[in-house]
């Protein structure tokens, strides 16, 4: 399984995307949010995946640098299948309010030759803390991140050997995610920006972390690998090397802060 990161930044980047990435296996690909707006179809186009491809979609929560993408997959997929170019069925699947926007945003901007896919081929599926899906022919939980500003949910796959990729979203970790986080062979967890930079960016007032504290996470939950992501922009060139510097002193596994388009073997 790999993962392609077709946007790494925060809601107001300009130097890269915003979040939002595919996991893939066996020419079946699993995308997590879309990012703000129909970039997320050039992101698709420069990593090589096609978007007819992307069966299983999670949506985490309603703010529009992780919302907006996902409407122009609604589009494609429903466009396409009143066309007769898109065969089978699509999945999106987000806590039941999300779903319910979705519903509603498709239905006021879409044609009612479009939308009437909605339920049928195209399953806008709702998914409750806690509940199981089978993604990828592998087990996968949703829960309740529990944010501290808007109803958001995170997932966990299980991989091979019994091992675990858990992603929290883009809020920090909350308690109850401790029996997805603690022990995960991959933890997806978003860093705002540097500790060292907190006065600037002001990171605890926007209800996020920072790489330091992320580390410190991932080390007391023996995690082995860890994503960063969520990010401010300012210093792109040098995010890598710099956030590499200070995550290192609090974290021992594996460290990754991936730029745009960037592809990790899991």
């Amino acid at each position: 399984m790999n993962i392609t990161m077709l946007g790494t930044g925060n809601a107001v980047v300009t130097e890269c995307y915003n979040t939002c990435f595919v996991l893939s296996e066996n020419n079946a690909h699993f995308m997590v949010d879309g990012g703000g707006g129909n970039t997320l179809l050039r992101q698709l186009q420069r990593a090589g995946i096609p978007w007819k491809q992307i069966r299983h979609i999670f949506v985490t929560h309603k703010h529009i640098d992780h919302l907006l993408g996902i409407i122009w997959m609604l589009r494609m997929i429903c466009q396409n299948m009143n066309r007769g170019n898109y065969e089978g069925e699509a999945c999106i699947y987000a806590h039941t309010e999300l779903i319910a926007l979705l519903r509603e945003m498709a239905d006021r901007l879409l044609d009612e030759k479009e939308t009437r896919f909605i339920g049928g081929r195209l399953r806008l599926i709702p998914v409750r803390d806690g509940e199981e899906m089978l993604i990828l022919n592998r087990k996968t939980t949703f829960f309740d991140v529990h944010s501290t500003k808007t109803k958001q949910f995170g997932f966990c796959m299980e991989l091979d050997g019994g091992e675990k990729l858990t992603c929290c979203g883009d809020e920090p970790y909350h308690e109850s995610a401790r029996p997805y986080v603690q022990n995960s062979k991959w933890l997806l967890h978003e860093a705002f920006c540097l500790y060292a930079q907190a006065d600037i960016f002001s990171p605890y007032q926007k209800h996020h972390s920072t790489v330091k504290d992320a580390c410190v996470l991932a080390e007391k939950m023996k995690v082995k690998n860890l994503l960063l992501y969520h990010t401010e922009d300012k210093n792109i060139k040098n995010r890598k090397a710099l956030y590499m510097e200070e995550g290192k002193q609090y974290f021992h596994g594996n460290l990754y802060v991936p730029d745009d388009l960037e592809v990790i073997a899991l």
